[in-house]
Parts: C-alpha cells; structure tokens; sequence
C-alpha cells in the first residue's frame, strides 16, 4: 500500500449520512474526492450543531477501534511472555527486555505519526496505520518456538512497536475534529478507548492460558488478525480526510522553545509512562516480586487486566473533571494520590503483601488514567491562553488561533511520544531493581519521588498566587 496525499473518490454508494453531511452548506468537499472535508469549523456553533457533531462522532469511533487494536498490538508481549516457560531458556532480565524493546520503537514512531495526518489525511493514514499491524502479528506468529534465539524474538518484538504510534495520528487526527469546550472529552475518549487494548489483550491471554494453556500463544495472536482487517476496512467506509489540517514544520521545535510545552511533557511522562509501563511490566513484576505465590501463568494474567481496564475506562472522566475545573487542578490532585499510591505499593512489598501490592498497583492504574486525561487537556488550554495573550499584544485572532491550533496538536503529538518514553523508564528502572536488590523497592521510592516532583511542579507554574498562566 503506498501512502498519498490524494484520494480518488469511491465507487461504492454513499450511507444517509454522508449525503447530508455532504449537502449541507457549511461543508465543502474536494477534487480530492468526498472523503475529503475542506472547510471545517467546530468552534460554529451553528455549523457544530447542524453537521460537524454528527461528522466528528463518526469519525471518532472508528478512531478509536483502530487506535484500540494498535494498544493491543502494542502491548502484546506484556502477554506474550507470560507464555515463556522454563523451555524457552529465558531469564527474568530478558523477558523485561521483550516488553521494553516495544515501548521504545512505539514511542519514537509517534513523532512522524502526528504529521502524517495533514499530509495524508486522518482517514488515509489510519487505513494505513491499521493493515501494518498485520506485520508484527504475522512475523510473532511464524517464529515463536521453543527453541527461538533471544536475539530474533527480541526483534520481533520490536515491531510491535509500530502499534504504539497509532495513538499519535489518532490524537492529533481527533483533536482537529472538535471545538474547544469538547476537546478533553474527545481526546479523553479516544485515548480511553485506545488505551483499553492494553487490557483487552491481556483479557484474551487469560482466556488462552486458562483453556488452551500455556503452549499456545499463537492464539493469542489469531484472535487480532480479523480485528485489525476490520478496523482498516472501517476507516476506509467511514472515516473522513481534513483538508484543513496543516503541518507547521516549525512547529516541533517552536513548542520545545516554550516552557510550558517543557512542562506538560514532564507531566505526560508522570501518567502515560506510568500506565504504559506499569501495563507491560506488571506481569513480569508478579511473577518475581512474588514467585511462591501463583501456580500458573494464567493466575497472573488474572491479577494484570483489572488495572488497565480501570485505568483506559476513567481516561475520559479525567478530561471531562479538567473541562469543568481545569486541568492543572485536577493533574495535582492526581500526583498527589499517586504518590500515595507508590507508597502504598513499596510498603506492600515490604511486607510482601500480594493484596496490598494489587490495591496499591491497581489505585495507580486508576489515578494515571485520570491524569492521562487532564494532561492532555492541557495542551489546547495552554495554547489558547498564549494565543489570547498574543492578541492582547497586537496579533489578529484568527492567526493567533491558527497558530494555538498547530502547536496544540505538534504537542500533542511530542506528548504521546516523550509519554511513551517515560514507559521505557518505568520498565528500566524496575528491571534495573530487580537484578540489583531482587526486588523493586527502589523503583517504587523513584516513582513516589517524580510524582510529588511532578505535583510541586504543577502547583508553581498553574496554581499559585502568581503563576504564569491563567485558565489552564
């Protein structure tokens, strides 16, 4: 499949839907091809109400279900190696390796994922996007066996990565899709809906474990191979092309000349590092923080897929609660909590209390999904304020605005990829742990240490008296 900035129109008959939207006045298509919207105003209310609520939704649920198979992708070694017993010849050390490895490559793809949406199109490239999943599918299937070097499955594993960068062309492919006041429970959704994929497949590795056993991780990996043919033909029937989304080649670097883009990306490494990396490592960390204690891979995988799920499913009420009191607010609050939380998890270990260490694990998961949300509604909040202030200093508001529209969304995508990156740390840092002590007593003190960092932070530059930015 070859990627072009052009579409040619379809040959199959257009739903009900596409007809309105199509014949309404407020939306204009190209020579592109009908797949195409060029004209595009969320912030009229008028427009929003007649036609673009209708568009946006639709374009949003099939955003989400690719984005939900690409987690699934993504994370699918935190379940993979669950299935690595003793006659793969595996250490511990190395199968902390197979879930890092994916974290990293998709964080790093994130970048060129964000910009591929305007110069594609959110509808071409998430056709796109979806059929490369078939890759790291097909290329597990075919080499995982007893027997396999550690060095082929550990580049295998490597192209699972390629499912993380799907967050980052859907975020920024979204956010372009709703108006300001809708945008935290837009961006909320469709990450919620995404990072879901995390518990979803560890829901069919438990489903795998306990029936067909453990000598059958292939299946694991059959069960996605429709769902991602499915997702992708759902792109192509119902997902549409901006043409009103641009790229500003300076916006990457313009948005790291701004503190506050600094600063958001510190607290995006805070949540989504913590859930991503939590998400790929806490079977692993089960399994040798409490090794008398399970029987079989499948009690594990029991124990991993209520703090994913809970965490994706809460993403949303997180930008929803900093819609209604603001992001900055509800972020503190959430570091504080997770804070709390890391403490709980160390004193759990050091009582070796499985059910504590759950409680605590499964509090963080929760508190990094809010915090996920509120970040993220952050990003437009910051850049509307400096565009507000721009104005005030002489700028016309309509390139004021165009200006806060794509630096919001080059951040957003940088966002997803210094997050992700901050899952690499949290998996490193664990690994690190446990081949120094034997346990992950100085990973959990580093976690409560960046979380208060983390909320001190917060508080200075939004909260207090004389803080440097209002409204966010």
């Amino acid at each position: 499949m070859t990627l072009t900035s052009t579409s040619t129109p379809t040959t199959d008959p257009p739903d009900s839907d596409t007809v309105a939207e199509q014949a309404a006045p407020s939306v204009h298509t190209s020579h592109r091809g009908r797949r195409w919207i060029e004209e595009w105003n969320p912030e009229d209310e008028g427009f929003w109400q007649a036609t673009g609520a209708r568009i946006a939704k639709r374009n949003l649920v099939f955003s989400v279900l690719s984005e939900h198979v690409g987690f699934s992708i993504w994370s699918m070694w935190s379940v993979l190696v669950l299935f690595l017993g003793p006659e793969y010849g595996f250490t511990p050390s190395q199968k902390f390796l197979l879930t890092t490895v994916p974290v990293a490559i998709g964080a790093a793809i994130r970048i060129p994922y964000t910009f591929a949406v305007a110069r594609f199109g959110g509808r071409n490239f998430t056709i796109v996007s979806s059929a490369l999943l078939l890759v790291p599918a097909a290329a597990t299937a075919v080499v995982l066996r007893p027997g396999i070097s550690f060095g082929v499955l550990l580049a295998v594993s490597a192209l699972a990565g390629i499912g993380g960068g799907n967050f980052s062309s859907s975020m920024s492919n979204i956010d372009g899709f709703y108006p300001q006041r809708l945008k935290g429970w837009a961006l909320g959704l469709n990450a919620g809906g995404g990072n879901i994929g995390v518990a979803g497949v560890q829901l069919v590795g438990l489903i795998v474990l306990a029936t067909a056993g453990a000598s059958h991780p292939r299946l694991v990996i059959a069960t996605y191979v429709p769902l991602i043919v499915l997702s992708t033909l759902c792109a192509a029937r119902w997902m549409d092309n901006l043409g009103t989304a641009t790229n500003d080649k300076g916006a990457m670097r313009a948005v790291l000349r701004i503190p506050h883009s600094v600063v958001i990306l510190a607290l995006y490494v805070g949540t989504f590092g913590s859930f991503i990396g939590f998400g790929f490592a806490f079977g692993q960390v089960l399994l040798v923080q409490f090794p008398d204690h399970f029987d079989s891979a499948a009690e594990v995988a029991r124990l991993t897929i209520l703090g994913p799920l809970v965490g994706s499913l809460i993403r949303p009420v997180g930008g929803r609660l900093a819609d209604r009191f603001g992001g900055s607010v509800v972020t503190v609050g959430v570091f504080v909590a997770m804070f709390a939380g890391a403490a709980v998890v160390l004193a759990a270990s050091l009582q070796q209390s499985l059910p504590l260490f759950i409680v605590g694990f499964t509090v963080l998961f929760v508190l990094s999904g809010l915090g996920n949300g509120s970040v993220y509604k952050m990003i437009p909040s910051v850049f509307r304020s400096l565009s507000i202030r721009a104005v005030e200093a002489g700028a016309a508001p309509a390139d004021a605005a165009a200006v806060a529209t794509r630096r919001s969304r080059a951040l957003i995508g940088l966002g997803g990829a210094v997050g992700a990156f901050g899952g690499v740390l949290v998996n490193l840092a664990l690994r690190q742990s446990f081949l120094g002590a034997g346990n992950g007593n100085g990973a959990y003190v580093a976690f409560m240490a960046y979380y208060l960092a983390a909320a001190a932070l917060t508080w200075f530059v939004y909260l207090r008296a004389n803080r440097s930015l209002e409204g966010v």
